[in-house]
Protein backbone atom coordinates (compact mmCIF):
# COMPACT_ATOMS: atom_id res chain seq x y z
CA UNK A 1 0.00 0.00 0.00
CA UNK A 2 3.31 2.20 1.18
CA UNK A 3 4.59 1.61 -2.21
CA UNK A 4 1.57 2.04 -4.40
CA UNK A 5 0.86 5.69 -2.39
CA UNK A 6 4.87 6.45 -3.40
CA UNK A 7 4.01 5.45 -6.92
CA UNK A 8 1.22 7.50 -6.89
CA UNK A 9 3.00 10.53 -5.63
CA UNK A 10 6.32 10.60 -7.99
CA UNK A 11 3.69 10.26 -11.11
CA UNK A 12 1.82 13.40 -9.43
CA UNK A 13 5.32 15.22 -9.23
CA UNK A 14 6.30 14.28 -13.04
CA UNK A 15 3.01 15.39 -14.68
CA UNK A 16 3.71 19.03 -12.58
CA UNK A 17 7.27 18.86 -13.50
CA UNK A 18 6.19 18.71 -16.96
CA UNK A 19 3.69 20.97 -16.55
CA UNK A 20 5.88 23.64 -15.12
CA UNK A 21 8.36 23.07 -17.79
CA UNK A 22 6.12 23.20 -20.40
CA UNK A 23 4.81 26.26 -18.88
CA UNK A 24 8.69 27.91 -18.94
CA UNK A 25 9.11 27.03 -22.46
CA UNK A 26 6.19 28.54 -23.46
CA UNK A 27 5.78 32.35 -24.94
CA UNK A 28 2.59 34.63 -25.32
CA UNK A 29 1.94 35.34 -29.10
CA UNK A 30 4.19 38.88 -29.10
CA UNK A 31 2.61 41.60 -31.70
CA UNK A 32 2.73 45.37 -31.53
CA UNK A 33 1.76 48.02 -33.73
CA UNK A 34 -1.40 50.25 -34.99
CA UNK A 35 -3.49 52.05 -32.67
CA UNK A 36 -5.79 52.16 -34.61
CA UNK A 37 -6.91 48.55 -34.39
CA UNK A 38 -5.66 48.07 -31.05
CA UNK A 39 -9.25 47.93 -29.15
CA UNK A 40 -10.24 44.84 -31.51
CA UNK A 41 -6.81 42.92 -31.26
CA UNK A 42 -7.40 43.45 -27.56
CA UNK A 43 -10.94 41.96 -27.44
CA UNK A 44 -9.36 39.03 -29.94
CA UNK A 45 -6.77 38.45 -27.39
CA UNK A 46 -9.38 37.35 -24.69
CA UNK A 47 -11.63 35.59 -26.88
CA UNK A 48 -8.76 33.60 -28.10
CA UNK A 49 -7.47 32.53 -24.56
CA UNK A 50 -10.54 31.28 -23.48
CA UNK A 51 -10.89 29.78 -26.58
CA UNK A 52 -7.77 27.66 -26.22
CA UNK A 53 -8.39 26.68 -23.00
CA UNK A 54 -12.08 25.54 -23.43
CA UNK A 55 -12.92 27.34 -20.39
CA UNK A 56 -10.83 25.19 -18.20
CA UNK A 57 -8.52 26.26 -14.96
CA UNK A 58 -5.35 25.17 -16.52
CA UNK A 59 -3.85 27.96 -19.14
CA UNK A 60 -0.50 28.72 -21.03
CA UNK A 61 1.73 31.40 -22.36
CA UNK A 62 0.74 29.79 -25.56
CA UNK A 63 -2.71 30.81 -25.53
CA UNK A 64 -2.19 34.21 -24.85
CA UNK A 65 -1.54 37.37 -26.77
CA UNK A 66 0.77 40.34 -25.63
CA UNK A 67 -0.03 43.56 -27.90
CA UNK A 68 1.51 46.66 -27.70
CA UNK A 69 -0.39 49.79 -29.22
CA UNK A 70 2.64 51.33 -30.30
CA UNK A 71 2.23 52.76 -33.62
CA UNK A 72 2.41 51.00 -37.00
CA UNK A 73 5.66 52.47 -37.66
CA UNK A 74 6.71 51.05 -34.57
CA UNK A 75 5.08 47.80 -34.94
CA UNK A 76 6.98 47.34 -38.21
CA UNK A 77 10.18 48.49 -36.78
CA UNK A 78 9.92 45.92 -33.73
CA UNK A 79 9.49 42.86 -36.17
CA UNK A 80 13.31 42.55 -36.11
CA UNK A 81 13.40 41.84 -32.61
CA UNK A 82 13.60 38.10 -32.04
CA UNK A 83 10.63 37.53 -29.57
CA UNK A 84 8.32 39.57 -32.39
CA UNK A 85 5.81 37.09 -33.95
CA UNK A 86 3.40 40.03 -35.80
CA UNK A 87 3.70 44.01 -36.39
CA UNK A 88 0.29 45.52 -37.10
CA UNK A 89 -0.13 48.28 -39.67
CA UNK A 90 -2.35 51.13 -40.49
CA UNK A 91 0.35 51.47 -43.75
CA UNK A 92 0.43 48.29 -45.66
CA UNK A 93 4.41 47.95 -47.33
CA UNK A 94 5.03 47.17 -50.86
CA UNK A 95 5.76 43.88 -51.92
CA UNK A 96 9.40 44.78 -52.72
CA UNK A 97 9.58 45.56 -49.09
CA UNK A 98 7.88 42.45 -47.99
CA UNK A 99 9.96 40.09 -50.36
CA UNK A 100 13.43 42.03 -49.71
CA UNK A 101 13.01 41.06 -45.58
CA UNK A 102 11.30 37.89 -46.16
CA UNK A 103 7.95 38.98 -44.65
CA UNK A 104 4.28 37.91 -45.67
CA UNK A 105 1.16 40.78 -44.93
CA UNK A 106 -2.68 40.35 -44.59
CA UNK A 107 -5.81 42.41 -43.99
CA UNK A 108 -7.24 41.76 -40.59
CA UNK A 109 -10.33 44.34 -40.59
CA UNK A 110 -11.62 47.52 -41.76
CA UNK A 111 -12.12 50.30 -40.95
CA UNK A 112 -12.23 54.37 -41.13
CA UNK A 113 -10.31 58.08 -40.20
CA UNK A 114 -13.09 60.25 -38.63
CA UNK A 115 -11.96 64.06 -39.31
CA UNK A 116 -13.09 65.44 -35.72
CA UNK A 117 -13.88 69.29 -35.00
CA UNK A 118 -14.61 70.76 -31.84
CA UNK A 119 -17.35 73.48 -32.65
CA UNK A 120 -19.69 74.72 -30.08
CA UNK A 121 -23.44 73.51 -30.99
CA UNK A 122 -22.29 71.81 -34.21
CA UNK A 123 -23.60 68.38 -33.72
CA UNK A 124 -21.97 64.83 -35.09
CA UNK A 125 -22.22 64.94 -39.09
CA UNK A 126 -23.49 68.62 -38.95
CA UNK A 127 -20.35 69.93 -41.05
CA UNK A 128 -19.08 69.12 -44.00
CA UNK A 129 -15.83 69.43 -45.45
CA UNK A 130 -14.19 68.82 -48.49
CA UNK A 131 -9.96 67.16 -49.00
CA UNK A 132 -8.88 70.69 -49.84
CA UNK A 133 -10.68 72.42 -46.99
CA UNK A 134 -9.23 70.20 -44.95
CA UNK A 135 -4.88 70.12 -46.61
CA UNK A 136 -5.74 74.33 -46.53
CA UNK A 137 -6.71 74.13 -42.82
CA UNK A 138 -3.64 71.59 -42.11
CA UNK A 139 -1.26 74.12 -44.28
CA UNK A 140 -2.55 77.25 -42.23
CA UNK A 141 -4.22 78.49 -44.71
CA UNK A 142 -8.16 78.24 -43.46
CA UNK A 143 -7.21 79.21 -39.48
CA UNK A 144 -11.24 80.27 -38.60
CA UNK A 145 -14.10 78.13 -38.63
CA UNK A 146 -16.15 81.21 -39.97
CA UNK A 147 -14.02 81.24 -43.15
CA UNK A 148 -15.91 81.72 -46.53
CA UNK A 149 -14.97 78.61 -48.00
CA UNK A 150 -16.83 76.48 -44.64
CA UNK A 151 -19.73 78.71 -44.82
CA UNK A 152 -20.24 77.70 -48.42
CA UNK A 153 -20.01 74.31 -48.12
CA UNK A 154 -22.06 74.69 -45.19
CA UNK A 155 -24.66 77.44 -46.31
CA UNK A 156 -27.29 76.18 -43.18
CA UNK A 157 -25.05 75.81 -40.57
CA UNK A 158 -24.21 78.64 -38.37
CA UNK A 159 -20.51 78.66 -37.74
CA UNK A 160 -18.61 80.75 -34.98
CA UNK A 161 -15.93 83.21 -35.25
CA UNK A 162 -13.72 80.78 -33.75
CA UNK A 163 -9.88 80.55 -34.29
CA UNK A 164 -8.57 76.44 -35.74
CA UNK A 165 -6.94 74.59 -33.36
CA UNK A 166 -4.93 71.72 -35.84
CA UNK A 167 -3.89 68.96 -33.82
CA UNK A 168 -1.82 65.86 -35.25
CA UNK A 169 -0.38 63.10 -34.13
CA UNK A 170 3.41 63.22 -33.14
CA UNK A 171 4.01 59.65 -33.27
CA UNK A 172 4.56 57.11 -36.40
CA UNK A 173 1.58 56.48 -37.25
CA UNK A 174 -0.49 54.59 -39.82
CA UNK A 175 -3.59 56.73 -39.30
CA UNK A 176 -1.43 59.77 -39.98
CA UNK A 177 -0.04 57.73 -43.30
CA UNK A 178 -3.35 57.50 -43.97
CA UNK A 179 -5.09 61.16 -43.68
CA UNK A 180 -1.47 62.77 -45.13
CA UNK A 181 -2.41 60.45 -48.16
CA UNK A 182 -6.01 61.87 -48.66
CA UNK A 183 -4.81 65.68 -48.00
CA UNK A 184 -2.16 64.43 -51.13
CA UNK A 185 -4.80 63.36 -53.02
CA UNK A 186 -7.14 66.92 -52.66
CA UNK A 187 -4.52 69.43 -52.63
CA UNK A 188 -1.60 69.56 -55.18
CA UNK A 189 0.51 71.94 -52.50
CA UNK A 190 0.22 69.04 -49.71
CA UNK A 191 1.45 66.26 -52.70
CA UNK A 192 4.47 68.76 -53.71
CA UNK A 193 5.41 70.31 -50.13
CA UNK A 194 4.65 67.62 -48.07
CA UNK A 195 3.76 64.36 -48.79
CA UNK A 196 2.70 61.45 -47.15
CA UNK A 197 4.15 59.58 -44.53
CA UNK A 198 3.57 57.50 -40.65
CA UNK A 199 5.84 60.55 -39.29
CA UNK A 200 5.59 64.03 -40.16
CA UNK A 201 6.95 67.53 -40.00
CA UNK A 202 3.85 69.37 -39.55
CA UNK A 203 3.90 73.14 -40.97
CA UNK A 204 1.40 74.12 -38.06
CA UNK A 205 0.05 72.85 -35.09
CA UNK A 206 0.52 70.22 -32.22
CA UNK A 207 1.53 67.10 -31.96
CA UNK A 208 -0.23 64.58 -29.96
CA UNK A 209 1.48 61.41 -28.94
CA UNK A 210 -0.92 58.33 -29.40
CA UNK A 211 -4.62 57.97 -30.77
CA UNK A 212 -5.94 57.73 -27.02
CA UNK A 213 -4.29 61.10 -26.47
CA UNK A 214 -5.35 63.00 -29.69
CA UNK A 215 -8.60 61.43 -28.69
CA UNK A 216 -8.48 63.31 -25.51
CA UNK A 217 -6.97 66.43 -26.78
CA UNK A 218 -9.24 67.27 -29.40
CA UNK A 219 -12.35 66.35 -27.47
CA UNK A 220 -11.37 69.49 -24.42
CA UNK A 221 -10.08 71.81 -27.04
CA UNK A 222 -12.72 73.86 -28.33
CA UNK A 223 -12.20 75.02 -31.40
CA UNK A 224 -10.02 72.54 -32.65
CA UNK A 225 -10.02 69.52 -35.34
CA UNK A 226 -8.20 66.19 -35.70
CA UNK A 227 -8.06 62.92 -37.28
CA UNK A 228 -8.79 60.24 -34.89
CA UNK A 229 -10.21 56.74 -35.59
CA UNK A 230 -13.94 55.84 -36.04
CA UNK A 231 -14.44 53.56 -32.97
CA UNK A 232 -12.53 56.05 -30.83
CA UNK A 233 -14.48 59.01 -32.03
CA UNK A 234 -17.51 56.71 -31.63
CA UNK A 235 -17.27 55.60 -28.08
CA UNK A 236 -15.57 58.77 -27.17
CA UNK A 237 -19.34 60.58 -28.56
CA UNK A 238 -17.11 63.54 -30.68
CA UNK A 239 -18.20 65.56 -33.35
CA UNK A 240 -17.42 64.04 -36.69
CA UNK A 241 -17.91 66.20 -39.80
CA UNK A 242 -18.99 64.20 -43.16
CA UNK A 243 -16.38 64.29 -45.96
CA UNK A 244 -16.76 65.02 -49.62
CA UNK A 245 -15.90 61.46 -51.53
CA UNK A 246 -14.45 60.91 -55.06
CA UNK A 247 -18.16 61.08 -56.38
CA UNK A 248 -18.69 64.54 -55.59
CA UNK A 249 -21.02 63.18 -52.61
CA UNK A 250 -20.50 64.04 -48.49
CA UNK A 251 -20.10 60.78 -46.63
CA UNK A 252 -20.51 60.15 -42.92
CA UNK A 253 -17.42 57.94 -41.11
CA UNK A 254 -19.70 54.62 -41.09
CA UNK A 255 -19.69 50.83 -41.47
CA UNK A 256 -21.65 51.38 -44.22
CA UNK A 257 -19.29 53.41 -46.07
CA UNK A 258 -16.42 51.96 -45.19
CA UNK A 259 -17.98 48.87 -46.63
CA UNK A 260 -18.81 50.63 -49.94
CA UNK A 261 -15.07 51.46 -50.17
CA UNK A 262 -13.76 48.27 -49.07
CA UNK A 263 -15.78 46.73 -52.23
CA UNK A 264 -14.47 48.43 -54.77
CA UNK A 265 -11.34 46.76 -54.59
CA UNK A 266 -10.48 43.53 -56.04
CA UNK A 267 -8.22 41.86 -53.74
CA UNK A 268 -7.39 38.77 -55.74
CA UNK A 269 -5.43 41.13 -57.95
CA UNK A 270 -3.63 42.71 -55.40
CA UNK A 271 0.45 40.94 -54.13
CA UNK A 272 0.63 40.61 -50.58
CA UNK A 273 -3.02 42.69 -50.07
CA UNK A 274 -0.95 45.75 -50.78
CA UNK A 275 -3.65 48.10 -50.82
CA UNK A 276 -4.77 51.93 -50.21
CA UNK A 277 -8.46 52.16 -49.31
CA UNK A 278 -8.34 56.37 -49.48
CA UNK A 279 -10.49 57.66 -52.24
CA UNK A 280 -11.97 54.27 -53.67
CA UNK A 281 -14.97 55.27 -56.23
CA UNK A 282 -18.56 55.05 -55.49
CA UNK A 283 -21.30 57.49 -54.60
CA UNK A 284 -21.33 55.60 -50.75
CA UNK A 285 -17.69 55.15 -50.71
CA UNK A 286 -15.93 56.79 -47.21
CA UNK A 287 -12.43 58.79 -48.35
CA UNK A 288 -11.07 57.80 -45.30
CA UNK A 289 -11.45 54.42 -45.44
CA UNK A 290 -8.73 52.09 -43.52
CA UNK A 291 -7.66 48.91 -43.65
CA UNK A 292 -5.34 47.01 -40.70
CA UNK A 293 -2.27 44.82 -42.29
CA UNK A 294 -0.55 42.25 -40.22
CA UNK A 295 2.85 41.41 -41.04
CA UNK A 296 4.45 38.31 -40.14
CA UNK A 297 8.69 38.12 -40.16
CA UNK A 298 8.21 34.24 -41.77
CA UNK A 299 11.93 34.45 -42.74
CA UNK A 300 12.90 34.50 -39.51
CA UNK A 301 10.11 33.43 -36.63
CA UNK A 302 9.23 29.05 -36.70
CA UNK A 303 7.13 27.40 -38.07
CA UNK A 304 5.50 26.60 -34.92
CA UNK A 305 5.25 30.85 -33.96
CA UNK A 306 3.93 31.01 -37.40
CA UNK A 307 1.33 28.61 -36.97
CA UNK A 308 -0.07 30.04 -33.66
CA UNK A 309 0.13 33.53 -34.98
CA UNK A 310 -2.05 32.67 -38.00
CA UNK A 311 -4.40 30.37 -35.41
CA UNK A 312 -4.89 33.40 -33.44
CA UNK A 313 -6.19 35.51 -36.89
CA UNK A 314 -8.27 32.16 -37.94
CA UNK A 315 -10.35 32.73 -34.52
CA UNK A 316 -10.30 36.51 -34.87
CA UNK A 317 -12.07 36.27 -38.51
CA UNK A 318 -14.72 33.84 -37.12
CA UNK A 319 -17.95 34.76 -36.09
CA UNK A 320 -17.34 35.78 -32.61
CA UNK A 321 -14.33 38.12 -33.39
CA UNK A 322 -16.20 39.31 -36.45
CA UNK A 323 -19.32 40.60 -33.81
CA UNK A 324 -16.85 42.13 -31.64
CA UNK A 325 -14.63 44.24 -33.95
CA UNK A 326 -18.55 45.21 -35.30
CA UNK A 327 -19.18 46.04 -32.37
CA UNK A 328 -16.12 48.59 -31.56
CA UNK A 329 -17.36 50.07 -34.79
CA UNK A 330 -14.94 48.46 -37.32
CA UNK A 331 -16.10 46.34 -40.54
CA UNK A 332 -14.68 42.64 -40.39
CA UNK A 333 -13.38 41.44 -43.23
CA UNK A 334 -15.65 39.55 -45.79
CA UNK A 335 -15.80 35.70 -45.92
CA UNK A 336 -14.32 36.10 -49.28
CA UNK A 337 -11.29 37.75 -48.40
CA UNK A 338 -10.90 35.45 -45.22
CA UNK A 339 -10.77 32.60 -48.02
CA UNK A 340 -8.00 34.82 -49.59
CA UNK A 341 -6.29 35.27 -46.59
CA UNK A 342 -5.88 31.85 -45.08
CA UNK A 343 -4.78 30.41 -48.86
CA UNK A 344 -2.06 33.04 -48.47
CA UNK A 345 -1.08 31.35 -45.48
CA UNK A 346 -1.38 27.83 -46.85
CA UNK A 347 0.60 28.52 -50.01
CA UNK A 348 3.17 31.41 -48.99
CA UNK A 349 3.46 34.91 -50.19
CA UNK A 350 3.97 34.30 -53.77
CA UNK A 351 0.55 35.74 -54.96
CA UNK A 352 -2.48 36.95 -53.01
CA UNK A 353 -5.11 34.19 -52.99
CA UNK A 354 -2.83 31.26 -53.85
Amino acid sequence: MHLNIIKSSVSMLVVVATMWASAAQAEPIQGAGSTFAAPAIGKWAKNYQVARTDEGDFTSPDWTVDYEPVGSLAGVLRLIQPEMDFGATDAPLPPDEIAKRGYAQFPILIGGVAIVANIPDVKAGALKLTGQQIADIYLGKIQNWSDAAIKETNPDLKLPDLRISVLHRKDGSGTTAVFTQFLSNASSEWKTKLGSDQLMTWPIGAGIEGIQGLTRAVGSATGSIAYVEHGQVQRAGLAYAQIKNKAGRFVKPERAAFQAAASAIDWSKTKDFYQQLNDQPGDASYPLTAATFAVTPNGRISSGRLRRVHDFFRLAFEAKGAEDASGLGYVPLPPALVEMVQRYWEYGNKKTGG
